[in-house]
């Protein structure tokens, strides 16, 4: 039996994320469209439900086209690389206290460190289908994703401090009065700002800016690797918005003690309005510059995270704030 649901859970867990990815897409379209004045999809079965499956069918039957001069063992290589650590981070998030693949001691460490993969597999991409346009995206991902993931990874410092634990599951129990998103106000902001670059979405777009780089690292994908490229960045999305609803927003914990819910009721709701924001954020905010982006991640996201794991550790020594921690 354990045998069988070693094998079975992680073909569950895909299940569950490509129908997430499915109709994730159809809602980005669908919210996009309302907040721009716009229908969205709305011709593909009844209210458009079945315009993303179309979508899906399409990009499988479409030819498979690999550049002649392109490095094709990379080539093929790349999407893969770029996928599996997008699910393979999931093994560790705890979606309720008991809906978990597996519980080690240092799970935000295992997710920080495997996410940072993907940065290869796009440059990979960039580099091996030898298309100028291409190599400048993927480029502009690794200098990008390098860039963030250090306030990325600093601004969850003051949490792991607050808990004294790289367990996600020490860090959601460590929630039960208070959400972290009230004393590490700073530290979420910097999260949250991090994470929409680290997923390359509008307004950090610029690895496949289809103004300047007609799609940027995947332009001359086609077919399933191109379909593979999108799952990624999706399935991103998924995890992400989980380990956003773990850290700062109590994970499974009912809030005002509404108990009436069971725990993965609550991580959903949770985890919804995060996947709404990051819509939100694309239909509102236009794409800034590269110099920009390169600037506010070295001069203003990096030292506030500084200043916030400086913060934390003086208020863990002033007595009457050390019940919040």
């Amino acid at each position: 039996m354990n045998t069988l649901l070693l094998y079975l859970g992680p073909v569950i867990l895909l299940l569950i994320v490509l129908g997430f990815v499915t109709y994730a897409i159809l809602a980005e379209r669908k919210v996009i469209g309302w907040i721009q004045g716009r229908i969205g999809p709305n011709q593909v079965g009844p209210w458009g439900l079945l315009q993303t499956v179309a979508d899906i069918v399409k990009l499988l039957i479409k030819e498979d086209t690999i550049p002649k001069n392109a490095d094709k063992t990379l080539f093929k290589l790349s999407p893969i690389i770029a996928f599996v650590p997008a699910f393979v981070v999931l093994a560790v998030m705890p979606f309720s206290s008991q809906i978990q693949f597996t519980d080690i001691g240092v799970g935000l460490l295992y997710y920080m460190a495997i996410s940072s993969i993907t940065t290869i597999g796009i440059l990979i991409g960039g580099w091996a289908s030898n298309n100028k346009y291409a190599l400048l995206g993927g480029m502009r991902s690794a200098a990008q994703m390098i860039s963030y993931e250090i306030p990325l990874v600093m601004s969850v410092v003051g949490i792991v401090l607050t808990v004294g634990s790289l367990n996600l599951n020490d860090i959601v129990e460590a929630q039960q009065k208070t959400w972290f998103i009230f004393p590490q106000i700073i530290g979420f902001v910097v999260f949250i700002i991090s994470s929409v670059s680290e997923l390359n979405r509008t307004p950090f777009d610029l690895p496949e800016a289809e103004s300047e780089l007609v799609a940027g690292y995947h332009v001359e994908y086609s077919g399933f690797r191109f379909a593979f490229f999108m799952l990624a960045e999706y399935v991103y999305i998924f995890a992400m918005s989980s380990l956003t609803t773990v850290l700062f927003l109590g994970g499974w914990n009912a809030p005002f003690g509404f108990t009436f819910l069971p725990g993965i009721v609550w991580f959903i709701i949770k985890f919804s309005v995060v996947v709404f924001f990051l819509y939100w954020v694309r239909a509102t905010m236009p794409r800034i510059r590269v110099d920009q982006l390169m600037q506010f991640a070295w001069k203003v996201l990096l030292p506030v995270a500084l200043a916030n794991i400086i913060l934390t550790t003086l208020l863990k020594e002033v007595p009457f704030l050390t019940h919040y921690y």
